[in-house]
């Protein structure tokens, strides 16, 4: 009986009713495509460094290990050091550039070295750099925008003619030469941080201690690809899990709120529907819980509806963009619809208290 009186209230006010359903979508659907866009670039960023082949990256003190962050602040010439200590085969120097137009992460190589690391790296197309105005990219970006070797595109702020397609997995999507980057950055004799392939990938911490024994090297930061994946972590993020938190704090008060002026709003329409009832023997408890259920029915479909709105906008997003990670977790999901949940009933809560402690009398005479 009550649970038939819950659905009739909501379908009696339809328009209120989805306005509440939809505010308590929204929120879920915030939370989950923020939630697949930052873990999506995390994940996508080990996957990348966990394709190039490098046992060690050799990066200066005081340097973030997040990629694309630091700038380039070691001099070129830590590479010969590297280069002569045992057991290291190769030595790739690498500048990263954070482009904003569009935001992506650009790589300036020294391709000899570079290719060393990779033994994936071979052209589809195309070839090596034969200037300094030249740019090798990702099979992924040129099937995007329909590119082909010998097209000019803008890198930096800069036309640059392709010259080679490589497979996608090799770290980046567009790679510069090393000389053009660290002019267009303003880094002339200085990178980012040093790639080393090993002789063999078993002799990383004694590499590693043999780094660290270099006279000049004692402060520089070594990390072998293995800790670099464990490293990758939200809580060692700068602000990332900050970030989160505040945009399911703002889902999470849109949700509160418009779920609170609904409730509310239908508590005072329906003064005299509440005075019928206690004056039928219904109790406090009766009343708050006809109140809670109708929320929670809108929260269930509200929820459900959000679930497959982000799906959607997920799949609409990686058919426009192949090349983005995007991530998705059914645990996120839970979190999600949990969140909303209590979100809603918290909204709910202090409507349903008030229509409990109405006076049937002073409700039965409301006009």
């Amino acid at each position: 009986m009550m649970n038939k009186m819950v659905v009739a209230n909501l379908a009696h006010r339809p328009t209120r009713s989805f306005i509440a359903a939809s505010a308590v979508a929204l929120e879920v659907t915030m939370i989950l495509l923020v939630v697949a866009l930052f873990y999506g670039i995390l994940n996508g960023s080990k996957e990348n460094q966990a394709d190039i082949g490098w046992d060690l990256m050799v990066y200066p003190p005081g340097s973030s290990f997040f990629i694309g962050t630091s700038g380039s602040p070691i001099s070129i010439k830590v590479g010969h050091v590297l280069q002569r200590i045992s057991n290291v085969r190769v030595v790739a120097p690498v500048i990263w550039s954070l482009s904003q137009k569009p935001f992506e992460l650009i790589y300036g190589i020294d391709l000899d070295s570079y290719e060393k690391l990779i033994p994936a790296f071979r052209f589809l197309s195309g070839g090596p750099f034969q200037g300094p105005n030249d740019v090798i990219v990702d099979d992924y970006f040129t099937s995007m925008n329909q590119k082909k070797v010998g097209d000019t595109i803008e890198v930096l702020n800069k036309p640059f003619r392709i010259c080679g397609i490589v497979p996608h997995g090799v770290g980046g999507r567009k790679f510069i030469p090393l000389s053009t980057m660290q002019e267009l950055t303003g880094a002339e004799g200085r990178v980012s941080a040093f790639y080393l392939k090993l002789a063999n990938p078993d002799d990383v911490t004694q590499v590693t201690n043999a780094i660290k024994n270099t006279p000049g090297m004692q402060q520089y930061s070594v990390v072998s690809m293995q800790e670099y994946m464990t490293m990758m972590t939200p809580d060692n993020l700068p602000l990332f899990n900050l970030s989160i938190r505040i945009v399911i704090g703002i889902a999470v008060v849109v949700g509160f709120l418009v779920i609170f002026q609904s409730m509310y709003t239908a508590i005072m329409e329906r003064t005299r529907e509440i005075g019928i009832l206690k004056s039928l023997g219904a109790s406090k408890l009766y009343i708050v819980n006809v109140v809670l259920r109708e929320t929670a029915l809108l929260a269930i479909m509200g929820i459900a509806a959000g679930i497959v709105v982000s799906f959607v906008v997920r799949h609409v997003i990686l058919v426009a963009h192949p090349t983005m990670h995007l991530f998705w977790s059914y645990q996120w999901v839970l979190a999600a619809a949990v969140i909303a949940t209590v979100g809603s009933l918290g909204g709910a809560l202090y409507p349903a208290l008030k229509a409990a402690r109405r006076d049937p009398i002073d409700a039965l005479a409301y006009e």
